[in-house]
């Protein structure tokens, strides 16, 4: 340091025109050091809170909560945003913002001539780092010292930060109007579009915003919007060389905006995330969302005569169990409890629950679809007293294939099948594995009805639980959300049955031909390609069910009314089965469909769909009681024997169908006959009407339920009577009051009567 005076002397000559030059030099040390004086806005230190936004799986906005100042705002890198949107800005607000370092003098020097010229501020002079610096303080007064303290302090934040990293931070603080902060949001607020997509016109016109989002604003002063467009898109041009030819296509652009109300797409489901502290981004696809909305919105207006004002429909992607549709309610803003999320609100199962009755039939009994089960009278003891159910026809079908009984959803068969697996409590635990939580009762407190719909399910769980027979028995759970985190409980895989075995059971729900004889050939259940699928009805009409699935995906409907009223006239294949055909043809528009894969150990045999047995030899074309059939490879039913028909070559039946056989529920004496023998001292026993029962005569009911099937153990049916009631055959016609009904056996001349009461509602 000692020869710094001689250092100087040699450089600046001693005298006046030494501080000629060490002034200049202070000052201009002064001035570069001086910004370090001044600290960065503590809010440049950390990104802009971000609104919590709720996504379909490619993306697309569901929802976008607001923070607590009201505004959304969503990050973007500065590789995401267009060029043309970054070039719009700069020609906008700071045409140099590269090539200076933070205060554009050129700039200030035009200012102050225009001030001194006009008396007053004509252009501002404010670079982006000044605004971005400006944005980033707490509001206060609007003077001189604050200008420079703003100025000084840019540019501190030039020798901190590069100019993309400023260029990044003021593009995503920006105010674009409407409480919409940062350019993402701005994009998708206005145009409905992700940034990409952005044309030039639309880059210019959101560059064209923070200058005054009021004055501009897009939405109320559209005209002021285009003019401030139009004035950037020529800056463009002059600045930055733009193609002319480009720039007057962007001029012509009209002001197309396209702001979708972001709760209308999924509101049930974006209900039920708005706790989330963070972004989410669902499973649902938007696309095939909004066309699942606008066939229910059509089906419920079909519906709305029988008192249908309810539909939920549930769309799961097999392979990953995703959710790729959720509709609650069919309108979200239906006065009429509309908010209430259908697809998780438990409802009557109705016959739904069948199919895997049948799936344990198979794998504990060792049966197959061309098994025989008796549809017959069996009065079941409850802690009601005797029940006898009844099929929805109200009519018996006598020995009938596990594939009939399934595909034409008989109850007596079903519930007989469960009681011959060890009742409820199988079932029950079958259930249980597939995921439906609702089934909150011991099993032995649903009985055998369990099998028909005497427990409530929720659609979504209904859904999973067919998806896994379309696994082929693999259940996982039904995914909503594509958080990175998954809980134990999301990520169980269980085996719940054998491939065969859930195989066996959607080739019966995907026999048309089957299901034929219920729901006739071409019902809404029939589609141009194979698909599972199994409808439920409850027994007082409040709700009904469609579920079924290709190999890839699984669809769920549900239509009823969330104040628990009876719709009139509407059954599963009437009422969700439109919905179900039309979104299963939705999925596969874009998407060809495909059957499940065939397990190993199947064998197609050939058999009497009388006795279920197989045939060795292949019988004539026109053979009318054969099939072919499915079953396990190593449990082929027996052979046909002789023994198995009479003479004229009708199949033997034993004495458990007796009462069926002589009913008139039997049009098949030309095809069975019974085994000809009658038990020792049979007592003649009424099993249908009940004993001390009481009948409602409803308007609902099919004939107004005034036909009562008289049902005895007869063999011949014996002969019925009545003092008070006419009885035609096996049929009495109800009337209100209290009646006695008579059987005389015809044999023995023994007779036997029941007591019965019949009101009207």
């Amino acid at each position: 340091m000692p020869d710094l005076p001689r250092w100087i002397n040699c450089i600046v000559p001693a005298g006046r025109r030494r501080w000629l030059v060490i002034v200049p030099v202070l000052a201009v040390a002064g001035w570069s050091l001086l910004p370090f004086a001044f600290q960065l806005p503590s809010q440049l230190r950390a990104e802009p809170s971000q609104s919590i936004v709720i996504t379909d799986r490619n993306g697309l906005v569901l929802d976008n909560m607001a923070r607590p100042d009201y505004f959304r705002h969503e990050p973007v890198s500065l590789a995401e945003i267009p060029p043309a949107l970054i070039e719009a800005t700069l020609v906008a607000e700071d045409k140099r913002f590269f090539s200076h370092s933070g205060l554009d003098y050129f700039a200030i020097a035009r200012a102050t001539k225009d001030l001194l010229l006009e008396g007053r501020i004509v252009s501002g002079a404010s670079t982006i780092t000044q605004q971005l610096v400006k944005i980033s303080c707490p509001p206060g007064k609007r003077n001189l010292l604050t200008k420079i303290r703003e100025a000084l302090t840019a540019r501190h934040l030039e020798y901190r930060w590069s100019k993309e990293e400023i260029l990044t931070a003021y593009l995503n603080r920006l105010d674009y109007g409407n409480h919409r902060q940062g350019c993402r949001e701005a994009a998708r607020f206005y145009f409905g579009k992700a940034l990409s997509d952005l044309s030039l016109g639309e880059c210019s016109l959101l560059a064209g915003l923070p200058q005054s989002p009021t004055l501009h604003n897009p939405l109320r002063n559209p005209q002021s919007a285009l003019h401030r467009r139009s004035w950037i898109l020529e800056r463009l041009e002059k600045e930055r060389d733009y193609d002319p030819k480009r720039i007057r296509v962007a001029e012509g652009e009209p002001l197309h905006l396209d702001q979708i109300p972001s709760d209308q797409l999924a509101p049930h489901l974006v209900s039920s995330l708005r706790s989330r502290q963070s972004s989410v981004r669902t499973t649902l696809e938007a696309p095939l969302q909004h066309k699942v909305q606008s066939i229910v919105r059509e089906e419920r207006r079909r519906l709305r005569h029988s008192n249908a004002q309810h539909a939920a429909v549930v769309v799961i992607e097999n392979s990953s169990g995703d959710v790729l549709s959720l509709v609650g309610s069919g309108d979200f803003h239906d006065p009429r409890a509309g908010q209430i999320d259908g697809t998780r609100s438990p409802r009557s199962a109705g016959s739904t629950l069948k199919p895997f009755t049948y799936l344990l039939a198979l794998e504990k009994n060792e049966l197959f679809p061309g098994s025989i089960i008796a549809d017959i009278p069996t009065p079941y003891r409850t802690e009601e007293g005797l029940d006898l159910p009844v099929n929805y026809d109200r009519k018996f079908h006598g020995p009938v294939t596990i594939r009939y009984a399934l595909a034409n959803s008989l109850n007596v068969a079903a519930m007989r099948t469960l009681n011959a697996i060890g009742g409820p409590v199988p079932l029950h635990s079958l259930l249980e594995r597939v995921g439906i939580e609702t089934l909150d009762q011991p099993a032995m407190s649903y009985g055998l009805g369990l099998t028909i719909g005497n427990a409530e399910v929720s659609l979504l769980e209904l859904t999973n639980a067919y998806a896994a027979l379309a696994r082929l028995g693999t259940f996982k759970p039904a995914r909503m959300t594509l958080d990175h985190e998954r809980s134990a409980s999301e990520s169980r895989i269980e085996q719940i049955a054998e491939p065969a075995n859930c195989y066996l059971i959607s080739d019966i729900l995907s026999d048309n031909a089957a299901r034929s004889a219920a729901f006739g050939p071409n019902s809404p259940l029939r589609l141009p390609f194979k698909a599972a699928v199994k409808t439920g009805t409850s027994s007082d009409f409040r709700d009904n069910w469609c579920i079924g699935f290709t190999n890839d995906f699984t669809v769920g409907v549900w239509v009823g009314n969330f104040d628990n009223s009876p719709m009139r006239g509407v059954s599963g294949v009437s009422g969700a089965g439109p919905i179900f055909n039309q979104t299963m043809l939705a999925l596969h528009e874009n998407h060809p469909p495909s059957w499940l894969p065939r397990p190993d150990g199947l064998t197609e045999i050939t058999i009497d769909t009388r006795t279920g047995y197989r045939l060795l030899s292949r019988p004539h074309d026109r053979h009318p009681f054969t099939a072919h059939e499915l079953c396990l490879s190593d449990k082929l039913p027996r052979p046909v024997q002789p023994a198995d028909y009479d003479k004229e070559d009708r199949a033997l039946i034993d004495e458990r169908y007796l009462e069926w056989f002589s009913s008139t529920d039997n049009h098949r004496q030309d095809d069975l006959a019974i085994i000809p023998q009658r038990p020792e001292n049979l007592t003649p026993r009424i099993i249908s009407p009940m004993e001390t029962a009481t009948y409602l005569l409803d308007p609902e009911l099919p004939s107004g339920g005034r036909f009562l099937s008289l049902i005895s153990n007869l063999p011949a049916g014996g002969t019925w009577s009545s003092p008070t009631l006419q009885i035609e055959g096996t049929t009495a016609h109800l009337t209100p009051g209290h009646h006695r009904i008579i059987l005389t056996d015809g044999k023995t001349g023994h007779e036997v009567s029941q007591s019965i009461i019949v009101e009207s509602l």
